[in-house]
């Protein structure tokens, strides 16, 4: 009788990446679910065509290459990447730059480098950031959140709007859609508008945005939820979302009239998405504690260097791809001390 040998670790839980991607997209759920019913049926949409994108030209690339397609796109990564992406932009982007998109993440960041484990860069968020550079008015064309618009938009309007262009008729652009909360709260204040005047608006909740407060919350949720799973540590979205609180709280102290209270920056945006679904990304962000508190904190730093003095109001994509490029050298140099050594001593 012959026994099976298996190799170290003996762990009862495997942390295999299909298992890691399903739990992540788990805790997604009260996030997507909140922008769904503030933002319509366009969310759903988005993230349907998305998957089907990315999981599609996952398999078509692993075909060319003539590795085996199931492992590659039953891992989860090619969903994961597509939700991500979906959840980041308008829910009425339309179809052809969702798809163009996700062959940019899938194809170009993902594949190009070796697939999952070797792209150096985020691939939602390159996605992201290639859309927003080449279609701008696009990108930044966001539906007003449900109790702020003058007319909800139906599942089949959203599916006009994607697919068609064509608006629900009788109804302008002015009537479905509205700035963001950033890019609002930017605006103003170039106007010469005070922070007391611009939250006369009726876009406004507690923290930030109405609407946007409760997605960035879903988030939240999701994010403990996969602290408590042990999927990500709390040293990156800890250490971002602290070093965005502390600079934007250091500004607002200095003059609370043109700099908004920090929690306005937590709670408005993809920040709370980006320290706990984005910045954590395994691959691309770096692995030692100590590197990991310095990714965190350089990129919420980052967020409010570009929001506040740069030409992009949200920036979480634009600084998780510029601390992507600089994980290897912070991880170079934050190694852990390794006590011995290998070799052989001399005889004395």
């Amino acid at each position: 009788m012959s026994a099976a040998l298996v190799s170290s670790p003996h762990g009862s839980r495997p942390n295999r990446v299909d298992r890691v991607m399903q739990e992540v997209l788990l805790a997604l759920v009260p996030g997507v679910l909140a922008m769904i019913w503030f933002f319509g049926w366009g969310v759903l949409i988005n993230i349907a065509l998305a998957v089907t994108v990315a999981v599609a030209a996952e398999a078509a690339v692993m075909g060319l290459r003539r590795r085996p397609i199931g492992p590659a796109v039953g891992d989860y990564s090619a969903v994961v990447t597509a939700v991500l992406f979906a959840i980041s932009v308008p829910p009425t982007l339309p179809w052809w730059m969702t798809l163009l998109g996700m062959l940019f993440a899938i194809v170009l960041v993902k594949q190009l480098y070796g697939g999952i484990g070797y792209n150096p860069f985020n691939p939602a968020m390159a996605a992201y950031v290639f859309l927003l550079v080449s279609y701008p008015v696009a990108m930044t064309t966001w539906l007003a959140p449900d109790m702020l618009a003058e007319h909800a938009v139906s599942f089949t309007e959203s599916l006009r709007l994607i697919f068609a262009g064509a608006l629900p008729s009788g109804v302008e652009w002015d009537a479905i859609s509205a700035a963001t909360p950033l890019d609002e709260m930017r605006g103003k204040l170039d106007q010469g508008m005070l922070i007391a005047e611009i939250r006369l608006s009726p876009l406004w909740g507690d923290f930030g945005g109405r609407g946007w407060e409760w997605v960035a919350n879903g988030f939240l949720l999701g994010g403990v939820y996969l602290l408590w799973r042990r999927i990500i540590t709390w040293h990156i979205p800890v250490s971002m979302l602290a070093a965005l609180a502390v600079a934007a709280g250091a500004f607002w102290l200095l003059d609370p009239t043109t700099h908004p209270f920090p929690a306005f920056h937590l709670f408005s945006g993809a920040a709370i998405l980006g320290a706990f679904f984005i910045a954590t990304d395994p691959v691309s962000a770096c692995t030692t504690k100590t590197g990991q508190l310095i990714f965190g904190a350089s990129i919420g730093l980052l967020v409010f260097v570009i929001r506040t003095w740069g030409g992009y109001p949200d920036a979480v994509a634009f600084a998780v791809l510029l601390m992507n490029i600089a994980a290897p050298t912070i991880d170079h140099y934050t190694q852990p001390r390794v006590f011995g050594h290998t070799g052989n001593r001399a005889n004395p």
